[in-house]
């Protein structure tokens, strides 16, 4: 049997199908799929497919309640309260819509005002589909904000910098917020070479970005060798045009790290901890004279007592023996001693750094940088003690007042 004498017989059982019980349309079926050998469910569909009305014939269609002057009234409400879900927006249309009305920042009419107030969740999430698609695809397509300094200047992972010469450095920063970020505050600016380990730091109050930049300048020209390429973080005060054109400037290479992968500026996260955190700890410190107690202490003692008198390990292998990792390190020695090995300084660097050496007392320095600690210790006190004064005076004050 062919699909032309198939449709003329089921056009053939088709009205008497319809017009059967459900019995009798189950012994139709039963007879048409064994004549023709087609499925069941396949049948079944095309008998219903005779209830269809003709083409050119179009079913008339319920007349729409919420037309569109309501869907209208509808958007312009559900923008003026930030766009909320159907659920959060029907209580609001039914207390909210005549207040609108009266500041004038709704016109429409008493109908359309009645439709607002009995609208379902449901079918206002459905009125404002089409407004939820174009708000999402407008997100979706957007222009980014794009950084186009990043573009200019090369991601650098730690496995890609120079370490067998000194000159490349690392930079970031160490925030003393405290517990709270909020205000003004001291963050340390700590720069640190890959080949030596030598360090240099400076504090600097707030996240200014000509700040940072002349606490790089300074840190520059304290250092006993030229830089060859500086790789601060993404941080905006470090990482900026001002610093980059600072570096074109001086002829110095410019990378940072990729976003979020501090391993990247390893270097410079292992001496935060030891040079930073452990001699200042978690304080808030926020007035200029702890500026100046930390910035003098890093500047000078804290400086030339890490890198003339604390040793430092070199990773020189890592392999990986059935899941555990065994590290090799060469000899300790300090930022001193690596740079006096080095070919890149001349004789003449090298005879200052020694005749600095042996003109420094490592106990003197110690207790000098003890000295120092125990006056921003004292600073931090009294200022704390002055705000205590000072909230106890606005309490008395509020007291007297009521």
């Amino acid at each position: 049997m062919n699909l032309k004498s198939k449709q003329q017989y089921m056009n053939t059982l088709g009205p008497q199908y319809l017009q059967a019980s459900k019995k009798d349309k189950g012994k139709f079926l039963d007879e048409y799929c064994r004549n023709t050998g087609q499925n069941r469910k396949h049948v079944i569909k095309k008998f219903r497919s005779l209830l269809k009305p003709p083409k050119g014939k179009v079913r008339a269609r319920r007349p729409e309640y919420y037309t569109r002057d309501v869907r209208a009234a509808l958007v312009q409400i559900w923008q003026i309260f930030d766009r909320p879900c159907g659920q959060r927006l029907e209580p609001l249309l039914k207390t909210e819509t005549d207040r609108l009305i009266r500041l004038g920042e709704l016109d429409c009419s008493k109908e359309v005002v009645a439709k607002l107030k009995t609208i379902t969740p449901s079918t206002i999430d459905k009125k404002l589909a089409h407004e939820k698609e174009v708000l999402r695809l407008r997100q979706k397509y957007r222009a980014k904000n794009t950084f186009p300094l990043g573009s200019k200047v090369p991601t650098k992972s730690a496995a890609e910098l120079d370490k067998e010469q000194p000159g490349t450095e690392q930079i970031d920063c160490v925030e003393h917020c405290g517990v709270s970020a909020s205000g003004e505050y001291i963050l340390s600016l700590s720069i640190v070479d890959i080949y030596s380990g030598w360090w240099e730091a400076d504090a600097v109050m707030g996240k200014g970005q000509q700040k940072a930049l002349m606490a790089i300048k300074e840190a520059a020209t304290r250092c006993p060798f030229a830089w060859v390429e500086i790789h601060p973080d993404n941080g905006g005060n470090i990482f900026n045009y001002h610093v980059y054109a600072f570096a074109q400037k001086n002829g110095i290479a410019l990378s940072h790290s990729r976003p979020y992968r501090k391993n990247d500026n390893c270097f410079i996260e292992q001496k935060q901890s030891t040079h930073i955190r452990k001699p200042f700890g978690y304080l808030r410190y926020d007035t200029e004279e702890e500026r100046k107690i930390i910035s003098d202490l890093l500047r000078n003692e804290m400086r030339l007592y890490k890198n003339f008198f604390q040793p430092v390990l070199k990773l020189t292998a890592k392999t990986r023996i059935k899941g555990k990792v065994k590290k090799k390190f060469d000899r300790p020695k300090t930022p001193y001693q690596r740079l006096l090995e080095s070919k890149a300084l001349s004789n003449e660097k090298k005879q200052e750094l020694t005749a600095l050496y042996c003109s420094l007392n490592p106990a003197e320095l110690k207790r000098r940088i003890n000295t120092k600690l125990k006056q921003l210790s004292k600073a931090h006190d009294q200022k704390k003690t002055g705000l205590q004064v000072e909230a106890s005076r606005s309490r008395l004050q509020k007291i007297s007042v009521s």
